[in-house]
């Protein structure tokens, strides 16, 4: 099954990172945060990824194709052969396609436009600057027990804003600064199977019109997720992840080193 992951797009919230780089390649210990979200993915086994890319798509590109020279030692002849030789290996045996999917175009747009390389086969679908716990293959077994044509990841979300408990008088008895609230969101990590792709009409947001359409026939479900998730939307949420890790505290590291 391969695994489409969304790198277009503009990622304004994060300037501080993103005016050289797209969101996806942020680092986090070292290595962009694409890189944690695919060894994820590697960890239960998937490993054929295809990258919708879009905004500096360039920055992507140059990070795959000398990715085997940026992770090993190497030693380079200058001679006329100009040889290249790894002294170690990584352990990633990933297949990357590149797409190029435009600068601006929406998320549905972008999953129309790679349907050549999914082969009409089902496939999963995340956002290029989320990272989780996320059991890759209850989400699945889940999807397959519903028999729908879309699941999501649903996750409690977490208060930006302190929230404060009241007593029946209106005295304020606790004060919490990132209060998990009640509900569920969807975190992305998505399994579809191929035919989400005739819900999706010219260049639109899947989580607009395709979902809505989706949901009221009966045709979605929800993987209720109650671990560990975190998206890199700000230079907030980067500073708490780049925190985790160093610490060695980084919930959504499953895979070992």
């Amino acid at each position: 099954m391969k695994v489409v992951i969304l790198c277009g797009g503009l990622g304004t919230r994060l300037r501080e990172e993103t005016e050289y780089k797209p969101k996806p390649m942020v680092e986090i210990g070292g290595q962009p945060i694409l890189w944690h979200i695919m060894k994820l993915y590697g960890h239960y086994g998937f490993k054929d990824f295809i990258l919708c890319l879009g905004y500096k798509h360039q920055v992507i590109r140059e990070y795959f194709l000398n990715y085997r020279y940026m992770n090993c030692d190497v030693t380079v002849s200058l001679a006329s052969d100009h040889r290249i030789v790894c002294h170690n290996h990584h352990d990633e045996d990933w297949n990357v396609t590149l797409a190029y999917t435009g600068l601006e175009t929406k998320k549905g747009g972008r999953m129309k436009m790679i349907a050549p390389y999914l082969n009409g086969e089902r496939f999963m679908l995340t956002y290029g600057d989320g990272v989780s716990d996320v059991n890759i293959d209850a989400l699945i077994a889940y999807h397959e027990k519903e028999e729908v044509l879309a699941t999501f990841t649903g996750v409690h979300p977490i208060s930006r804003f302190a929230t404060v408990e009241r007593d029946a008088a209106g005295k304020i008895i606790d004060w919490n600064e990132k209060k998990q609230l009640e509900g569920y969101m969807n975190a992305g990590f998505f399994v579809l199977e191929n035919a989400v792709l005739d819900y999706i009409e010219g260049d639109v947001e899947f989580e607009e019109q395709p979902m809505k359409r989706i949901a009221k026939e009966g045709k979605l479900a929800m993987y209720r997720h109650e671990g560990f998730w975190q998206c890199m939307d700000t230079y907030r949420d980067y500073l708490l992840l780049t925190e985790l890790w160093e610490k060695g505290q980084a919930p959504w590291k499953v895979w070992s080193d």
